[in-house]
């Protein structure tokens, strides 16, 4: 499935930094019933790769997997590996994102600036991350999309939260990556829950 697809779905990805593999499904569990079909467990969380088989194996079939500051394309094979289907980077790396294309998997490398973004959909994105998105602000973004290909999709992780998403989806954010807003070490399956349905809330009457 493309990513355009999921992000039709929910356009959250759920970024689950430092859970732990013994806790992690049913926190999916928890983001799958509030509607949040794409989950991201960065790779300085706590035995990443466990997590990422664990999702893979009992949630594939319905959500897309996937691994966040990925560094070097050697990870990105650890994750394919793994099972996981999506490659999230901090930064403009062309050789991760093309080591993720090569595998058949979806890439969506971080930028900052526009000529970071056209490198990394010359590399073969398939979205671009716009890091860190509370350096920026949404005019930062409409400008951007003034200038990018009409079909990309830029989605600013960092600082988003049901206060603010719907400034930044009417700057043209296709869809959003949330850390904190969604979940924190530690948080319980019922706490990610709740913070999920406000933000999917907040979405409605935009998607609406």
């Amino acid at each position: 499935m493309e990513l355009s697809a999921w992000l039709a779905r929910c356009p959250l990805i759920a970024i689950l930094r430092g859970v732990r593999p013994e806790e992690v499904e049913p926190i999916a569990a928890a983001l799958e019933g509030r509607g949040v079909a794409i989950i991201e467990v960065p790779l300085n969380s706590p035995q990443p790769l466990d997590s990422i088989a664990r999702l893979a194996r009992g949630f594939s079939d319905r959500l897309l997997i996937g691994a966040g500051t990925v560094m070097t394309p050697e990870q990105v094979a650890e994750i394919a590996e793994a099972g996981g289907k999506l490659i999230v980077t901090p930064h403009a790396d062309a050789a991760v994102t093309r080591a993720a294309k090569q595998r058949g998997l979806l890439a969506v490398p971080g930028f900052f600036t526009p000529a970071e973004a056209f490198a990394m959909l010359s590399a073969g994105a398939d979205a671009l991350k716009l890091f860190p998105a509370e350096a920026a602000r949404p005019a930062v973004l409409r400008a951007l999309r003034a200038v990018l290909p009409s079909t990309t999709a830029v989605l600013p992780v960092g600082g988003i939260d049901a206060a603010n998403i719907s400034t930044w989806r009417d700057a043209g954010a296709a869809g959003f990556g949330i850390g904190s807003a969604i979940y924190k070490a530690g948080d319980s399956p019922e706490t990610v829950a709740a913070k999920a349905h406000a933000l999917v809330s907040a979405l409605a009457p935009i998607r609406a």
